[in-house]
């Protein structure tokens, strides 16, 4: 038989060999084998779809049991923080622990501030007059000397080798001069010759005074009692005329210049009590009085300079120290008063927080932090004056102003809650 051809146009065709083809039923026309033709024996088994549905509808029932469990627990887990949550939001939050002080009515002077500086009484730099090589040095650096001591000599041999002739010179032309005097008087000689004997004399006595002057100006002295500086010049240096050899400090009391306004100026005058201080030095202020105001105005700044004396502190300040002065006016005014620390500042501004006495949620009053805006004025010491926004007697908050807010409950605390000593540090205010 020959054999068949597949004539799909896609498929290629494929000739199987005759040998190869397996015996098997033929194909009716319905394209079903025979019934004769059909294998015999019992049918085979079909698997059973039910067991396997069952399986299915286990495991998804099983894992939504589990879903329903946790589903449960999260639900009782939220449910119990919410009411937590609501147990606490119906307590308030809870009190913050302070440190309180009543604002104080305090007494306070009416001073005048200002920023000033440290000036000795004279003060002078040392300096040659005559130029010459340094040859004997007298003191040492920071010495305290006395007016007239003399410092520092320059080397003078050529002038007192001119100064010991003209000195023989002006022995010979005295002796003369009493010769010729004696005389004259017995007429032995001319009044001219007389006269130019004395001439004589007189010139070797201007010519020693001359000499003299020359050699006192290569000898350096002290002008003025005082304390010395730190030495700027050595033996056998070369001094050209002007150059310093040290500072001079007088020993006297120390001034303080500085400046006010020109409206104050009616206020000043010499004899007002003065008080200066170092900055961050403890026990640092020093009481003095005006000695002098300055009669004329800056016309760059408008203010006005005062002095002021300050005796018995030359061991304390030094020239040009940064001090701060203030004039005390005989006035006094009253202020409500508070710590420096009770003061919280913002960009919106100062402020203040008092206890005031509120209900609680139970209905019981309890102390409840309030903030208060304030305007401040000047600081004493530990203290600011508050010229506007709180009254005497309230109680305000010193210490954890800064962690509060308003209507918060607080927990006074004045035994434990305080500043440590060395962060409150207690001048003398006045």
């Amino acid at each position: 038989m020959p054999a068949t051809v597949n004539e799909h146009p896609s498929r290629p065709s494929y000739a199987r060999p005759q040998s190869d083809r397996v015996p098997g039923p033929t194909p009716s026309p319905s394209g079903r084998p025979d019934a004769s033709q059909r294998p015999s024996g019992p049918a085979p088994a079909r698997p059973r779809r039910g067991r396997r549905f069952f399986a299915y509808v286990a495991l998804i029932g099983g894992a939504l049991a589990v879903i329903v469990v946790l589903g449960f627990l999260k639900f009782s887990q939220i449910s119990m923080l919410i009411g937590f949550g609501k147990k606490m939001q119906a307590a308030g939050p809870p009190p913050e622990s302070v440190s309180t002080r009543k604002a104080e009515r305090q007494t306070w002077e009416n001073t005048l501030n200002a920023v000033a500086s440290v000036v000795s009484a004279k003060g002078v730099a040392l300096a040659n007059d005559s130029a010459g090589v340094v040859s004997a040095i007298h003191f040492d650096s920071g010495q305290m000397v006395k007016q007239g001591q003399v410092l520092v000599e320059l080397d003078s041999r050529v002038e007192r080798a001119q100064l010991a002739s003209i000195i023989a010179q002006r022995e010979l032309a005295e002796t003369q001069a009493k010769r010729s005097q004696t005389l004259l008087g017995t007429g032995v000689i001319a009044q001219a010759a007389a006269d130019t004997d004395f001439a004589s004399l007189k010139s070797l006595t201007a010519q020693q005074s001359q000499l003299q002057a020359q050699i006192d100006r290569k000898i350096i002295r002290a002008p003025f009692s005082g304390k010395l500086g730190i030495r700027q010049v050595n033996l056998g240096q070369y001094l050209a005329p002007g150059t310093t050899v040290a500072m001079l400090e007088s020993a006297d009391a120390d001034y303080v210049d500085f400046t006010l306004p020109q409206e104050n100026l009616p206020l000043l005058h010499v004899g007002m009590k003065v008080r200066a201080s170092e900055e961050d030095v403890k026990n640092a202020t020093v009481e003095g009085e005006i000695s002098a105001v300055d009669p004329t105005v800056d016309p760059a700044t408008r203010s006005v300079k005062v002095r002021a004396r300050f005796p018995g502190q030359e061991n304390r300040f030094r020239p040009g120290m940064f001090l701060r002065a203030q004039v005390v006016l005989p006035a006094e005014r009253q202020v409500v008063a508070v710590p420096l620390t009770a003061v919280v500042h913002a960009s919106y501004g100062d402020s203040v927080f008092v206890n005031e006495e509120k209900p609680g949620p139970d209905g019981k009053l309890r102390p409840t932090a309030q903030q208060k805006f304030v305007k401040l004025g000047d600081e004493r010491g530990d203290f600011v004056a508050v010229t506007d926004g709180l009254t005497a007697g309230e109680e305000v908050v010193t210490a954890g102003a800064f962690k509060l807010r308003n209507g918060l409950p607080l927990k006074i605390d004045n035994d434990t809650v305080k500043l440590e000593p060395k962060l409150a540090p207690t001048p003398v205010n006045h």
